[in-house]
């Protein structure tokens, strides 16, 4: 069983394409082995994507976080197989479905865009304590659960320490959340900083939580409704935009892909 090494920008994955229906394994344990940072390939998460139809293009893609658990929403899973998809069957444009939503895709050449479907933002969620200071957390969900908060300085906190305590808190118990930490970083620009539910840690990027966080920095003021480069930690950003047809209820997102290696699963 072939597989790729592959990141959207910085968020990176174990990624099976075009499985047969013999291929199936017990994934949530698969997912476990195969990102394990030390003695696996070594990832956030295992992404299966099976091509469904040619006429037009339509791909179910599943993905694993790297404790086994299923991701109802993964953004840069979703970049990442339309990439593949784009690379192996030439597809530009595509429909994905991940657990029973179906998202748009679109390949050019420097970027893989996908929607997000916006549901239910609720301000002032939770309150906690970062450095010092009371802290509240608006809750965003863009497909799975994600709450913002809105910081001075996002690379001077501790944000595995505190997205661990905001990400397990009482008040969001039992699913828990993802937890963004943002800043503004000049005009229509954001920095952020995300720990993930699943991974449980921080990582390098996140599609589902650059649309969380320009949803709730929309909301709040610090950017017009209109086209937002997310700056995340791994130096590649990734761009929010409205979907014209519903801008109030779908987002783009957008940024580079970037295939590492492949290889054979023993």
């Amino acid at each position: 069983m072939r597989f790729r090494k592959i990141h959207g920008a910085g968020n990176d994955f174990v990624l099976l394409s075009d499985l047969g229906p013999d291929d199936d394994k017990e994934w949530p344990k698969e997912a476990e082995r195969l990102c394990a940072r030390r003695t696996g390939v070594g990832a956030d998460g295992l992404v299966i994507s099976r091509l469904i139809s040619h006429s037009p293009p339509a791909l179910e893609v599943t993905c694993f976080n790297a404790d086994g658990s299923l991701a109802t929403m993964c953004g840069n899973a979703l970049r990442c197989s339309a990439w593949a998809a784009h690379r192996d069957h030439g597809f530009q444009q595509m429909r994905l479905h991940m657990d029973g939503m179906e998202h748009e895709a679109a390949v050019s050449d420097d970027s893989v865009w996908v929607t997000a479907e916006l549901g239910e933002v609720l301000p002032r969620r939770l309150q906690t304590v970062i450095d010092g200071r009371p802290t509240w957390f608006d809750s965003a969900h863009t497909g799975t659960e994600h709450v913002v908060a809105i910081v001075n300085d996002v690379d001077a906190l501790d944000a595995e320490t505190v997205g661990r305590h905001v990400r397990y808190h009482p008040d969001l118990a039992p699913l828990g959340t993802n937890v963004n930490f943002v800043q503004p970083a000049g005009h229509q620009a954001l920095k952020i900083r995300t720990y993930e539910r699943g991974v449980e840690a921080e990582t390098l990027s996140c599609g589902s939580g650059a649309v969380a966080a320009v949803v709730v920095a929309t909301m709040r003021g610090l950017v017009a409704r209109r086209a937002v480069t997310v700056h995340n930690r791994a130096g590649e950003p990734l761009t929010v935009r409205p979907y014209d047809a519903r801008p109030d209820r779908t987002h783009w997102v957008g940024g580079p892909v970037t295939h590492t290696f492949e290889g054979v699963l023993a």
